[in-house]
């Protein structure tokens, strides 16, 4: 029987991001989920005091970083994933279908330096693929809907479901992203949900639900299955799909999604420097029909 993973919370509030240090206490290995890059996209300037606080608490548990683990390319914030790499010798995982996001969205910024075969990262992860962080064994679970590239991470009864399931009085993620389909969402949700009551749920992000004033990020199968607002019991395929579709179609993108996008299907990467010596992030402008 494998130890019981320890796991500590990193909330970001300007992008209303968890990232977690998840570890093992017999071997001190380790694995960061989802860590944040500090980006100010008015001035468009960017620091690693996020992923620096995290670093420290690996340091001050005398913790070995073995992965970086990603949920899917995220729309909210820019990854510190090739930092951590570079202080730590991390490998940088994420799930295969990273190279249908890729796909996607390689055209839209007309980006000649993404492979489209997701070699950026170090390991792409399929369905059912384990991995070890000392002796914690990692269960993959693709998990898409909101991306196709979308998986949660399954470690002894914790899970973490990156932007799949929100607290069960905010609901669910959004399925309006190229790629995405709330059908496909509500059938991911559904296997979530098939796990033991008793799993422990970690979310990506938390926006506190109208009369909650503080910030959550944890939770349980049984009670997303009871309390999720979009998803609870009695409510069905056809119900959840019609209200995702509705809610989705008045939803404005997301501040950071431009920059992101263009970053995190990159694993993180800027983009190469310019002969200026400058790196720049691009914006597609298109005139409004």
């Amino acid at each position: 029987m494998q130890p019981q993973a320890r796991i500590q919370a990193f909330f970001d509030e300007p992008t209303s991001t968890v990232t977690y240090l998840v570890w093992d206490p017999a071997t001190r290995q380790a694995a960061v989920i989802d860590p944040v890059l500090d980006y100010d996209h008015r001035s468009g300037k960017a620091s690693t005091a996020s992923a620096d606080r995290v670093l420290d608490a690996a340091r001050a548990d005398d913790l070995t970083i073995a992965w970086v683990l990603e949920t899917h390319a995220h729309a909210d914030h820019l990854s510190a994933a090739p930092y951590i790499r570079q202080r730590t010798n991390a490998r940088v995982a994420i799930g295969e279908h990273i190279r249908d996001v890729q796909t996607i969205f390689r055209p839209v910024f007309n980006l000649d330096d993404v492979s489209g075969d997701g070699s950026e990262f170090d390991r792409l992860l399929k369905d059912g693929e384990t991995l070890q962080i000392g002796q914690l064994t990692v269960e993959v679970l693709h998990t898409p809907g909101h991306t196709p590239a979308c998986v949660s991470y399954r470690i002894g009864d914790a899970v973490f479901v990156g932007d799949t399931l929100f607290m069960p009085d905010y609901g669910t993620a959004r399925a309006d992203f190229p790629g995405g389909s709330a059908r496909t969402l509500y059938r991911s949700i559904q296997r979530l949900l098939a796990l033991p009551p008793q799993t422990r749920i970690f979310l990506c992000h938390d926006y506190k639900a109208p009369g909650r004033d503080s910030y959550a990020w944890e939770t349980t199968v049984a009670e997303e299955r009871a309390r999720n607002v979009h998803v609870r019991e009695g409510i069905d395929e056809e119900a959840f799909v019609a209200m995702r579709q509705q809610r989705d179609a008045t939803l404005a993108a997301p501040t950071l999604l431009l920059p992101s996008i263009q970053v995190n299907i990159r694993a993180g990467q800027l983009p190469r420097a310019e002969s200026n010596g400058v790196q720049y992030l691009k914006i597609p402008v298109r005139m409004a029909a």
